[in-house]
């Protein structure tokens, strides 16, 4: 019997991690994929990014619109977001019925997607559990979701480990890699010379891939973490940036403006983009000379090309990162001394001989198997798995 598979994107950055799969899901007869899109793919601020996953082939089952983007750009309208969301979520998964709704990481559309889904007694299958960022508050979110999932698909054994920690069965619990790491291996990326046309400038030792998201959990604010940063690159007039643009999280415009002004001020070695997509985001990372910024994607995919990433500040604090990762604090000096350390010909050479804690065989096809094949009976009723002491 066709066993139904809602899958939930709110994110340019989600979607591009999960495409593959979804596809491999589409494409198997046991399965049905059932599309959610939120968030912002279905904002105009965000690039209606919607219409990349149509394009990719893909049909959107149900979309749940969250975001006011005449509204203030503050904490509070992130809450009436989630409270538009959870609303929108109980419509879609009430219409869609799933068997299993399958959700990846930590953002608050996540959040009112599983609280829907738990309340329908509809199982969830949760992607990038038991991991550790102190710097914002989707660490507590992604440890929520956990809470209220079936099954488990973490990145590497240390995170299986500290799910179990969390009272979830072992057998629940798949240590699968990560999927972005596998779509590197796996996905036909364009040329240097297509990405070089489309972001008008040169790929090469000089050229920098930058992301700045806001920080959610901590006493800075995202004008003086932002501020500093660009302070830092203006005194390095030698690198060539190309960002992209932050998340929907509280705190995204003021760190938009200020990076939209930047590249005004320097347009002959900056360039900005609202969404890449991941097959030109990747193309682009395997040709820079570092990944800069605060996005997960610098411990989790970068290492995987060999070269060197700048994590600033605490947003990712906590997470597994190898040697090719360095971490700053969020002062202009300190921004500089990284940027020395990571352009330094010693750290480009030891970036290039890491290997990468979340990289495994199969990542896909292990979360389809268990997708298609785990008896659902068992999922009705959880019970909470104690350690032995």
């Amino acid at each position: 019997m066709e066993r139904k598979i809602a899958v939930v994107t709110g994110t340019r950055a989600e979607y591009g991690l999960m495409s593959r799969l979804m596809r491999l899901i589409q494409e198997e007869p046991l399965l049905r994929l059932q599309l959610i899109v939120t968030n912002m793919h279905l904002s105009p601020r965000y690039g209606n990014t919607y219409k990349e996953i149509e394009a990719d082939g893909f049909t959107i089952d149900s979309k749940v619109p969250i975001i006011d983007d005449s509204a203030e750009d503050s904490a509070s309208e992130t809450i009436h977001s989630v409270s538009r969301a959870l609303d929108g979520f109980a419509q879609a998964l009430d219409e869609l019925r799933p068997d299993l709704l399958l959700v990846l990481g930590d953002r608050y559309e996540i959040l009112a997607a599983a609280t829907a889904a738990l309340i329908l007694h509809i199982p969830i299958a949760h992607i990038h559990g038991g991991e550790v960022t102190e710097g914002a508050y989707d660490d507590a979110i992604r440890h929520a979701v956990t809470k209220m999932s079936h099954l488990h698909f973490p990145a590497t054994e240390a995170y299986r480990k500290r799910i179990i920690q969390m009272g979830e069965q072992p057998d629940h619990v798949f240590c699968v890699g990560a999927l972005g790491v596998e779509n590197i291996r796996k996905l036909s990326l364009p040329k240097k010379e297509e990405v070089e046309q489309f972001v008008q400038l040169p790929l090469d030792r000089q050229t920098l891939l930058a992301t700045y998201h806001p920080v959610t959990w901590g006493s800075s604010s995202p004008e003086d973490d932002i501020r500093n940063f660009l302070l830092a690159l203006d005194q390095r007039k030698e690198l060539k940036i190309i960002f992209t643009l932050p998340n929907s999280d509280a705190g995204n415009r003021e760190i938009t403006e200020n990076i939209l002004s930047f590249v005004r001020n320097n347009p002959d070695r900056t360039r900005a983009f609202k969404s890449l997509g991941q097959k030109r985001y990747f193309a682009a990372m395997r040709h820079v000379g570092a990944v800069i910024g605060n996005s997960s994607s610098g411990l989790l995919e970068t290492p995987s090309f060999g070269i060197p990433t700048l994590n600033i500040g605490d947003r990712q604090k906590g997470r597994i990162a190898c040697e090719s990762v360095c971490h700053c604090l969020t002062d202009k000096d300190s921004i500089l001394k990284g940027l020395d350390t990571i352009l330094s010909p010693q750290f480009r050479q030891q970036a290039r001989q890491v290997h990468n804690p979340y990289e495994k065989e199969g990542t896909a096809l292990a979360i389809l198997r268990v997708l298609r094949d785990f008896p659902l009976n068992q999922l009705r009723q959880k019970h909470f798995y104690d350690i032995p002491l």
